[in-house]
């Protein structure tokens, strides 16, 4: 049986919920996928971004001041030290993955982005999430929070929260339905794009492939290292 699957954040998937409830909205999406290929001595060759199918442009769509593309959030986490920040040093990417979101609020044609980059390796999945919602860290922290104490990360307020993966999986073969099941504790850190909580968040979340729970310390080291190179970054003064 020839089969291909899936795996998304079930606490993205309840955000999304929230910010659709929130604005009376619905979601498309886009994605693009890099992963490994080889030379033509056979070799690897390391993985980057691809681009795939763009986002729409300012020509295309008008986009607000600070929007970034899952692109540049792919390029801001795919840096050479990434491993050494997840304590797995020497681990190669194995795939790096991006995509561009948007929902649309009903009644309106003002398109918001939810855009997002991923990295892949043996031991760790990163992904980091920008959503122009509208939604506060303090909504999310009380809705989806695990009761920790609010935090300040880099001058912008920031909550955790512990959630599963959702493990989507298809038959190539013969097209049948696809079947979901409980994937792996993920642990995830929302922090305001803003110095103020006034709405819109990025969400860096990490799993482990071996089913262990992602350590604080670890997601905070990610966070504080790569968010300040996400174009749009919002320095505290």
């Amino acid at each position: 049986m020839s089969e291909d699957g899936l795996t998304i954040t079930k606490g993205a998937a309840v955000r999304q919920g929230l910010a659709a409830v929130a604005v009376l909205g619905a979601m498309g999406m886009a994605l693009w996928v890099g992963g490994e290929s080889v030379n033509s001595s056979g070799e690897p060759t390391p993985v980057t971004c691809s681009h795939g199918e763009p986002e729409k442009t300012p020509a295309q769509t008008p986009v607000e001041p600070g929007h970034v593309s899952g692109a540049q959030l792919c390029e801001a986490l795919h840096r050479p030290d990434l491993a050494d920040l997840l304590g797995t040093p020497g681990e190669a990417v194995k795939n790096a993955n991006g995509s561009g979101s948007t929902f649309k609020p009903v009644g309106s044609d003002e398109e918001i982005h939810t855009p997002s980059g991923k990295i892949e390796f043996e031991t760790y999945t990163v992904n980091l999430r920008v959503a122009d919602d509208g939604l506060k860290v303090a909504t999310v922290a009380k809705l989806l929070g695990d009761g920790t104490l609010p935090l300040t990360v880099l001058g912008h307020p920031a909550a955790y929260y512990s959630d599963r993966t959702i493990s989507i999986s298809f038959n190539l073969a013969d097209g049948s339905d696809a079947s979901t099941g409980s994937g792996v504790p993920t642990r995830s850190l929302v922090v305001s794009r803003g110095t103020e909580d006034g709405g819109g968040t990025y969400e860096l979340t990490l799993w482990r492939s071996d089913g262990g729970m992602p350590d604080d310390a670890v997601v905070l080291r990610v966070a504080e290292t790569v968010l300040p190179t996400v174009p749009g970054w919002a320095a505290a003064g």
